[in-house]
């Protein structure tokens, strides 16, 4: 674990979190298939998957439809509760704000994510929302699962489109 709470060490990640990134790609594929850019996110608790979403912003015209946030709605339908304390948050690509901002709001246990967001990422590339000593909760990060599978299917589709 680094000093900002990221964990970059890929000896670190167990074979759960490259399964449930496995699932998550699957999401990302659908995501692309469909149109959307390709990102895809799981909720996990106590081992096993409670939701999982891709991006659906072109199809619904939600500027909010993101694969995590989409995710952690349906998570939180899922257990009853919008505190997800148990939860991990499996996304092939960094979190923008708003979503860190949503796993921040509830209040999940731990994020992992497959590509850096050089664009956008607010969990370490440009933000780390994980870890701000000003918000009243923070969550450890662990970064780099799977990242070369999660940043082909971004620049395929991107290199498809134009």
């Amino acid at each position: 674990m680094t000093t900002d709470g990221t964990d970059t060490t890929p000896g670190n990640v167990d074979d759960q979190m490259h399964d449930w990134m496995d699932l998550a790609l699957a999401e990302a594929k659908t995501a692309g298939d469909r149109g959307e850019v390709p990102i895809g996110a799981v909720v996990v608790m106590d081992g096993k998957v409670v939701a999982r979403r891709h991006n659906e912003r072109e199809a619904t015209g939600d500027p909010t439809a993101h694969a995590e946030i989409l995710a952690l709605r349906d998570a939180a339908a899922a257990v009853g509760s919008w505190r997800l304390s148990d939860a991990t948050l499996v996304v092939t690509l960094e979190p923008c704000p708003m979503c860190a901002g949503g796993a921040w709001a509830a209040r999940v246990g731990h994020v992992v994510w497959g590509a850096p967001n050089d664009d956008a990422g607010a969990l370490g590339s440009l933000y780390n929302l994980a870890v701000d000593s000003r918000l009243n909760h923070e969550y450890p990060v662990t970064t780099g699962v799977r990242a070369e599978e999660c940043r082909k299917l971004l620049v395929d589709f991107f290199a498809n489109r134009r």
